[in-house]
């Protein structure tokens, strides 16, 4: 945030912690654990248990649930009147509208999914967005920044709150502080609407997927901005000249207006699996010493806890912790022996017992796709291709580490690769 020209930053939570003695007539003496070992190791275990629960409520006082999109989650621009397009704009996702039905602008416009042009498929769509919104609008505010620009704030994972209008002039900095997972949500009250050359950077592990923008009535995107989440308008989108998009252009009732853009399907990236602490009593329990008391039987004693390193798919709900066969993975669409002279789709179903954490699509190495879908279409777009032998391979990885390889081989036609579009 800016202050008579100063920078400073907004920070939402936070634990601290300090060293603590309890008295017992000696300044600065720690308790003295009676009752011998059992005691000393009871009061161990619930030392470490109460610490552990500090820090969980700590972190849910702070944390945000993120924003569900359901079956909008498919789709990088969704319209309700209509999509409009002008220039050589390139959607990554779906592209649907609904109740309207129009879809202009494609080509010269490029779409790396399927244009849906109202369907059940749009509907659903749109009826997730609505309920999407309406969680969005319904958090808790945390920071009223009501008044003020954007430009120059660096923010933490929070909910914040606009009673009216926001603009933004220059780079908003949103900061997860090393955690992924960080929610960052915008309530705004009626429009949005940013500066030419304005940006939204993320740093330190602020993923785009996690960034909502409830606006309660049109977005303005303008010219040339570098824009970062997933924008929730009650109205419309427009997205200016020159406009990139990491993220989602959602409209509820009004159109989405494109000109010459790049917008991408934001995708959160897979959290990796980490060590968590498990109960065990270690090997080299020290002697009690015949001076101390004995506990009488009576008195439970409560083992250590040590980390020890598991995955965590072990602890997880799933049941099937004995999973250990990759997901079963189906390829439709796959070019046969002859040879492709175009673009075509794969249809991807994917399944497994545990639960799929993702599955990626990779064109001659490079990903192509990625989905935490069991079902989902690929579009392959051999029009750009060389001439000559090009290799799918896909991945896909469930719940429990396991991972299936599926590679397919095709052969692009040799006729000239038509020119990239210049007007």
């Amino acid at each position: 945030m800016t202050s008579n020209g100063t920078s400073y930053t907004l920070a939402l939570g936070g634990v601290h912690h300090a060293d603590g003695y309890i008295s017992t007539g000696h300044a600065h003496t720690p308790r003295r654990l009676v009752g011998g070992a059992a005691a000393t190791l009871r009061g161990l275990g619930l030392l470490i248990l109460a610490l552990l629960a500090a820090l969980a409520l700590a972190s849910s006082a702070r944390a945000q649930a993120p924003v569900f999109l359901g079956a909008a989650d498919d789709f990088a621009v969704l319209g309700a009147s209509t999509v409009t397009n002008t220039g050589f704009t390139e959607v990554t996702g779906d592209v649907g509208v609904s109740p309207g039905t129009a879809v202009t602008g494609f080509p010269p416009g490029i779409v790396n999914g399927t244009i849906y042009s109202a369907g059940a498929v749009a509907a659903q769509a749109q009826a997730d967005l609505t309920a999407a919104y309406n969680d969005a609008e319904g958090r808790a505010c945390q920071v009223d920044l009501t008044g003020q620009d954007l430009g120059g704030m660096t923010l933490t994972d929070g909910v914040y709150c606009f009673s009216s209008s926001v603009g933004l002039t220059g780079t908003l900095t949103l900061d997860a502080q090393g955690d992924p997972n960080a929610v960052f949500i915008f309530q705004i009250g009626s429009t949005l609407t940013t500066a030419s050359a304005s940006s939204v950077n993320l740093i330190n592990g602020a993923q785009s997927c996690m960034v909502v923008w409830q606006v309660g009535s049109s977005a303005t995107l303008g010219t040339t901005t570098a824009f970062s989440g997933n924008v929730l308008a009650l109205t419309s989108n427009t997205a200016t000249t020159g406009v990139t998009v990491d993220g989602r252009l959602l409209a509820q009732n009004g159109a989405v207006t494109l000109d010459s853009n790049t917008v991408t399907r934001a995708q959160c990236a897979a959290v990796p699996v980490v060590s968590v602490p498990v109960s065990v009593v270690p090997p080299s329990v020290p002697v009690v010493p015949p001076s101390v008391p004995v506990v009488p039987a009576s008195v439970p004693v409560l083992p250590v806890f040590l980390p020890v390193s598991v995955p965590v798919s072990a602890a997880t709900s799933s049941g099937t912790a004995n999973d250990e066969a990759g997901p079963v993975v189906n390829v439709h669409g796959a070019p046969g022996a002859s040879c492709v002279p175009g673009d075509f789709r794969l249809r991807i179903l994917v399944r497994d017992a545990s639960g799929i954490r993702r599955v990626d699509v990779f064109l001659d190495g490079r990903l192509v796709e990625r989905s935490t879908r069991r079902q989902f279409y690929v579009w392959i777009r051999a029009e750009r291709l060389l001439a000559g032998r090009h290799t799918l391979r896909v991945v896909a990885h469930d719940r429990e580490g396991n991972q299936t390889v599926q590679t397919r081989g095709f052969t692009r036609c040799n006729r000239p690769v038509s020119p990239p579009f210049t007007g």
